[in-house]
């Protein structure tokens, strides 16, 4: 039995629902392959976030069997689903939690371009208006980092403090996305493979042309604070 208050306990079985449905989300845009990949959300209102269960079928995800873990990454005894083992990458998103308290979302996943470019060590130049208005300029490259513990949350956190993207590309791993919360985490990470395969294809057939600075920061600001906002009648 948890010692949680019915908001909390609230709060965690939304959660557990948010997450759980939206691991369709990578199959659904090609994100994944296999067991390979997760999402974990925060929940709102305690130290708590819960994350894919380790080595699970996207198919047989379910609210019941995500986990339940604090912030330093330890499962929650007797919570629904603590009997599995959580995904590899928990410590990693527990350090982003810890670390960044703005975010409600961390999203992990092999897309191929994304990670092409990972593979490279490459960071993704920002010439698109769509990586502009998502991201803010260029998506940065972090550090190689041993899967198991903290340290590709370190890479995470470091590389994206102070940096308007919500997206990262570990070295020889593959790219992580934040947000404000878990669907807007896995928005990043789509949005995320729309422009690593399009500049990619655009790089084959010749030099990319980068957008000016003045223009990112035009493009970010109205999509970030005026795109989609009703007008006063």
């Amino acid at each position: 039995m948890s010692n949680f208050s019915l908001d909390v306990e609230e709060a965690i079985a939304e959660a557990r629902k948010d997450v759980a449905g939206l691991h369709a989300e990578l199959v659904r845009y090609g994100l994944v392959v296999w067991t390979g990949g997760n999402i974990s959300g925060r929940v709102p209102g305690a130290d708590l976030f819960v994350i894919k269960p380790s080595g699970v079928e996207y198919d047989d995800l379910t609210p019941d069997n995500m986990i339940l873990c604090d912030l330093d990454g330890e499962v929650i005894p007797g919570s629904p689903g603590s009997e599995r083992s959580p995904s590899s990458d928990t410590a990693a998103h527990a350090y982003v939690y810890r670390n960044m308290p703005e975010v409600g979302g961390v999203v992990h996943t092999h897309s191929t371009y994304a990670t092409a470019w990972a593979a490279r060590g490459e960071e993704i130049p920002c010439v698109l208006t769509a990586m502009a208005d998502e991201f803010g300029g260029p998506i940065p490259v972090g550090p190689f980092a041993i899967i198991g513990d903290d340290s590709i949350g370190r890479g995470i956190v470091e590389t994206l403090a102070g940096h308007r993207s919500r997206a990262v590309l570990m070295q020889n791993h593959g790219p992580f996305t934040i947000g404000s919360s878990a669907r807007n985490a896995v928005k990043a990470a789509v949005m995320l493979e729309d422009v690593a395969r399009t500049t990619h294809i655009a790089r084959e057939a010749g030099p990319l042309i980068p957008i000016p600075q003045e223009s990112i920061d035009q493009l970010f600001e109205r999509y970030q604070n005026a795109y989609g906002q009703v007008k006063n009648p």
